[in-house]
């Protein structure tokens, strides 16, 4: 292209004028910039023909332009640009639309050359143009491409897969990392488009210093693979950037204790006001307009995003509205389970915890009056709140900064709701996300009464015996003496009444295997262990009601328990999957399609015989259950009538396939429980999947 151009420029004579088609990297690309200002400099462009992608079909976009072999770095070109949305492909008669409304744009050479780059950003007004030569980004932030470890495969892990305890949070330093001894460190790698604050989703393992990293040798050449490690930025705060993004740059706060990766590119400030200016800047509708010259492509790359001119000077108000929009991202962040810090489900924390007295027996007695749908409302208010909170303050950053740029001319500082990156409510997903809460609690990994993540590797010495705080039958207890309801919101206070025993209501699985059958055949059957798990948080007085608004949330047909038992069989695993990026830390033991046997257990409880008692536990119980099964129905068949016998043929039918499936299924375990094998964390879920993956089901 560079060489095709200046070649044919050299052939023209004097006044002479080259026509060319071609791909518009020229135009931007750091790599081009010589070749603009050799251009510009020595030539005028006449007219330019903007289209996008679309012309040649779903192309790298097109540019039509005309050079005169003339220097007069005065004359303003002719522009039009034919597209809206960089990167979208666009049919031809959009383009002809364009076209006929003339919207030209006219720019001189000398005003590319006052922009750093030199880009043919001939789109710019006068006011933007202006702007250029002052102060830019860079003096006051550094930027960095993160490390390339050559093999994320070994080096990379979602924070979930790995013990909670091998992780090292808010390092400061290498020699504070090495002297704790911690494997797994907080990474930044992009993600998908977010402002302000998360997508924390990745831990590095820099153990020793990042020993294994910085000694991973190619075989053949002897070289080390990884590279750029920038050892003197690492763990410090900062801000990150998903560096291929088809939609505006989304820049995140990143507090101490990270490294980070070349996609999840990191810039740094000696100032903590001055950083959060930077973030506030790139976030704002400014910034992304400059950002349109500096990274027109998919890659906002370190050299980028610090030539946008920065001329705006310290500013309380503006450093006190990007801090507000941080925490706001990092509430919502912290409402999901895939959060480290994340605490408790917001469907128990908003539920009021109402109570009622009821007269019985001639006594009075405290009812939970506890609706799930109220929950849901308030955290649907919250989060509204928080959505029109964030708003309201990106548009005001967005007013600011058109202010002090003075382009009130050029832009608005209304914000798109589809840019403002903080979750609404979504009855169904925050039910499903109640419902995974719950598989949590029976596992050990959450508590109903106390905050935070509960277990997640480590020693397991005393760490599933204790009991709820809370209690099924709050009849047992009146209002007197001082006891928190599991800190589950508001306190209440409790002691039991005189002659009364506390109901053991809930407690953590023993046995890491939860059972999730077509029917109630175990005691520990997952439906059964969820309906607890809402009559102990919410009230029994309430359960009905509660069960309801679920199954309804679930959108499935019949009766709440029926709803209940088939998302477990069909649909629990499948959301899983899909919420933990295909690296379930819950996995599904399945006998195959005619669900003779699931079961569920919890990876960070894995134990050498657990597919041993897997298999002599509940795999041999079942097949006991299928042939009592078969056998019942087999003498009922026989003194049937017609009618009748039909049914219980059918019903004979299922068994029977669900008896010979568990039996193949047996023999795969039995040869993988006599192995007893053991597990190692550290190896992440797709390694220690594969090695199970003939009774496991297959992650979708």
């Amino acid at each position: 292209m560079r060489l095709l151009m200046i070649k044919i420029m050299e052939m023209l004579k004097c006044y002479g004028n080259m026509a060319m088609i071609n791909i518009p990297a020229w135009m931007s690309l750091i790599s081009f910039e010589n070749l603009r200002k050799d251009f510009i400099n020595h030539y005028t462009f006449n007219n330019m023909l903007h289209f996008g992608r679309g012309v040649f079909g779903s192309d790298f976009g097109s540019v039509a332009f005309v050079i005169s072999k003339i220097k007069c770095l005065s004359y303003k070109g002719v522009y039009m640009r034919l597209f809206d949305k960089q990167g979208e492909v666009e049919a031809i008669d959009e383009k002809e639309k364009r076209f006929w409304a003339k919207r030209r744009y006219y720019c001189s050479g000398r005003e590319y050359l006052s922009v750093p780059g030199t880009p043919i950003a001939y789109w710019l007004s006068h006011s933007f143009f202006d702007t250029f030569g002052v102060k830019q980004l860079g003096e006051v932030l550094v930027t960095r491409e993160g490390m390339a470890t050559a093999d994320n495969d070994r080096f990379l892990r979602l924070w979930v897969e790995v013990s909670i305890q091998s992780i090292g949070f808010n390092i400061c330093n290498s020699i504070e990392s090495v002297s704790n001894g911690n494997k797994w460190f907080p990474y930044q790698k992009g993600g998908e488009y977010r402002k302000w604050y998360g997508n924390l989703n990745y831990v590095v393992n820099w153990q020793n210093d990042g020993f294994e990293v910085k000694h991973n040798y190619d075989v053949q050449t002897g070289r080390v693979r990884s590279h750029n490690y920038n050892g003197e930025y690492g763990f410090r705060e900062g801000l990150t950037w998903t560096s291929l993004s088809i939609s505006k740059i989304s820049v995140r706060y990143s507090p101490t204790g990270f490294w980070f990766d070349s996609k999840g590119a990191m810039g740094f400030a000696e100032n903590k006001d001055d950083l959060l200016r930077a973030i506030a800047l790139l976030n704002s509708n400014v910034g992304a307009e400059y950002l349109k010259i500096f990274s027109p492509t998919v890659d906002f790359k370190v050299g980028d995003v610090i030539q946008v001119p920065d001329l705006a000077t310290e500013s309380k108000l503006l450093v006190d509205v990007t801090r507000k929009c941080i925490n706001l991202l990092k509430q919502d962040w912290d409402s999901f389970e895939t959060s480290w810090d994340f605490q408790q489900h917001p469907l128990i924390r908003c539920a009021s915890f109402s109570r009622k007295e009821m007269e019985t027996d001639s006594k009075k007695h405290i009812q939970d009056m506890n609706y799930i749908e109220d929950a849901f409302t308030r955290w649907s208010n919250e989060c509204y709140l928080r959505f029109t909170q964030l708003k309201s303050n990106e548009e005001e950053l967005n007013r600011i900064f058109i202010d002090i740029y003075g382009l009130q001319d050029e832009l608005t500082p209304e914000v798109e709701d589809k840019d403002v990156t903080v979750r609404k409510a979504d009855l169904q997903r925050d039910i499903k996300s109640l419902i995974s809460y719950a598989v949590g609690c029976m596992f050990g990994r959450y508590s109903l009464d106390k905050e935070g993540l509960i277990f997640a590797g480590g020693r397991m010495e005393d760490k599933f015996s204790y009991y709820s705080g809370t209690f099924a039958d709050t009849q047992d207890y009146q209002l007197d003496g001082k006891y928190s309801l599991g800190e589950l919101g508001s306190k209440f206070y409790y002691m039991p009444i005189e002659g009364k025993k506390a109901l053991e209501c809930w407690k953590v699985d023993a046995d890491n295997i939860i059972p999730i059958t077509d029917d109630k055949y175990f005691e520990d059957d997952i439906v059964e262990k969820f309906i607890t798990f809402i009559r102990t948080v919410y009230g029994k007085q309430t359960l009905e009601e509660n069960l309801k608004f679920i199954a309804d949330a679930l959108g499935g047909k019949g009766q709440p328990r029926k709803v209940l038992r088939n998302y477990f069989l069909n649909d629990f695993y499948k959301d899983h999957c899909k919420i933990y990026q295909k690296r379930p830390i819950y996995w599904l033991f399945d006998s195959g399609k005619k669900n003779g046997f699931k079961c569920l257990i919890y990876m960070h409880r894995y134990e050498p015989d657990t597919i041993a008692r897997i298999r002599t536990d509940y795999v041999h119980e079942q097949q006991s259950r299928y042939r009592t099964a078969i056998a019942d129905l087999e003498q009922r068949i026989a003194n049937a009538g017609t009618s009748e016998r039909v049914k219980l043929n059918k019903s004979l039918k299922k068994i029977q396939e669900q008896a010979d499936e568990l039996h193949t299924y047996e023999e795969k375990i039995h040869h993988l429980a006599d192995q007893m094998i053991a597990i190692d964390l550290d190896d992440g879920v797709k390694h220690n999947y594969e090695i199970f993956k003939d009774v496991l089901a297959t992650i979708k």
